[in-house]
């Protein structure tokens, strides 16, 4: 077993272990399986799923075409709202959302598997190789798009099937954004954020630039200059600080950076982790986070939240399945101050709280909780250089109703924008709403700055 530091170690399982734990959360459901899921379906007419849906998806349409034998149809009409309907079949929090929405729920508590019927349609195209787009005539328009990630791609894909040219500068080595970098491996498995980025990429007129980016090898000035649009689809590269002494100790990791580097592990035992975890957070990463610590044979895992169950960000669902892995959520607690032993975490310090008078406040009562490693997962932040005089809120870019920035010819959705939930189907949604923006504007001629609030 190889050691890191004190604590923190590689191959803590046996290498079947890996590959049981890290395999398909939700496995696709088989003809037999999608057709009785299907059949559960009322297809409400108006009905409420698809208005939980960002992207708005015809989900009695799709699901009918299932239960008739037509995953390939059903998928069309998913792809048709979502190029990346895949992926989001399996991120998206569907019981927050279309599934909580569900008629089913009234009566039996247990909604149509929305979710899984859609990745089973996108799965069946997607393995068949079933294109359904292609480019229109060529416009001679050009169009840059900052970021490869769900809001950047799904703008990519729309303005090209109007027929203009893409260019998308993206820092990272790969294409797909959170996609590829920040959701758990458990959730995504064979390489399939790789695969949609080439099915959608496979429409053409879209060139992939890596390992460019803004604010270091080039600026939003640049782009206006050489560019009809420009569609900035950035995500969160910064992670908040814990406020708490010691934090830049040794074993003290940025839960976003950790799922990052075991996603793009070859051999999951080369990922090194602590024999006894704390995770600070209550949203999807920290679930994320810990659950995979867990997975890789960490010993104790605990999850520590300022606030109650009820305030978590991370769904029910997902809080249930960190329990059901070994995870110890724990509410109602505040870093204080990290441990440390011959210069590594040796545990860290947290303080309890508490409303009062409507403001979450400690109570002055400490404890200590053993710790080798702690992840880092209470948020990410809005970090980009280059943006000249762009108008921002909330330390984010500032939109209106179109997408459209403080500045002519250039628009924003995703992560860098505060509008909706920073998910993944939100992010899609922007992105193919902002790419019809665009083209309006280029069919029309320039567009006027706006003012945004």
């Amino acid at each position: 077993m190889g050691t890191t530091q004190s604590g923190i170690h590689r191959g803590r399982l046996a290498p079947a272990e890996y590959e049981t734990n890290f395999s398909d959360l939700h496995p696709r459901l088989d003809d037999h399986e999608a057709l009785v899921a299907a059949d559960r379906c009322y297809f409400c007419y108006d009905a409420p799923c698809m208005t939980a849906c960002p992207t708005s998806i015809d989900i009695p349409m799709f699901i009918r075409q299932i239960s008739t034998g037509n995953p390939i149809g059903s998928a069309k009409t998913i792809f048709d709202q979502n190029i990346l309907g895949g992926m989001c079949a399996r991120v998206c929090p569907t019981e927050t959302l279309c599934e909580q929405a569900c008629v089913r729920n009234t009566a039996e508590q247990r909604p149509v598997e929305i979710g899984r019927l859609q990745r089973y349609a996108t799965d069946v195209a997607m393995t068949e190789n079933k294109h359904f787009y292609e480019r229109a005539a060529r416009t001679g328009k050009a169009v840059a798009v900052v970021g490869a990630g769900p809001a950047g791609l799904a703008c990519a894909h729309r303005l090209a099937m109007n027929g203009h040219d893409v260019v998308i500068f993206e820092a990272r080595e790969k294409a797909g954004g959170l996609n590829e970098y920040g959701i758990a491996t458990y959730k995504a498995v064979d390489d399939f954020a790789q695969a949609e980025v080439d099915y959608v990429l496979s429409i053409g007129g879209i060139e992939v630039k890596n390992g460019l980016k803004l604010g270091r090898d080039f600026t939003l000035a640049d782009l206006t200059a050489n560019f009809d649009a420009v569609f900035l689809g950035m995500g969160l590269a910064g992670v908040n600080a814990l406020g708490a002494e010691g934090e830049n100790l040794p074993g003290v990791v940025d839960a976003v950076d950790f799922i990052a580097e075991l996603r793009q592990a070859t051999d999951k035992a080369t990922i090194p982790v602590g024999r006894r975890v704390v995770v600070i957070g209550g949203g999807m990463t920290a679930i994320d986070a810990a659950v995979q610590a867990k997975l890789l044979g960490a010993e104790e895992v605990t999850i520590c939240y300022r606030r109650g169950k009820e305030h978590m960000n991370a769904s029910e669902f997902e809080q249930d399945l960190a329990a059901s892995k070994g995870v110890m959520i724990r509410h109602w607690l505040q870093p204080k101050r990290v441990i440390a032993r011959d210069g590594h975490v040796a545990g860290i310090e947290v303080e309890y709280t508490e409303m009062r008078d409507g403001k979450l406040t400690g109570t002055g009562e400490t404890g200590v909780l053993a710790a080798d490693q702690i992840f880092k997962a209470i948020g990410q932040t809005f970090e980009a250089g280059g943006l000249g005089s762009l108008a921002m809120v909330g330390n984010r870019i500032a939109i209106d109703a179109e997408s459209r920035t403080s500045i002519a010819n250039v628009w924003a959705g995703g992560d860098c924008v505060k509008a909706g939930e920073d998910l993944t189907v939100t992010s899609v949604a922007q992105g193919r709403d902002a790419a019809d923006s665009i083209n309006r504007m280029l069919a029309a001629g320039a567009q006027p700055a706006v003012a945004v609030a």
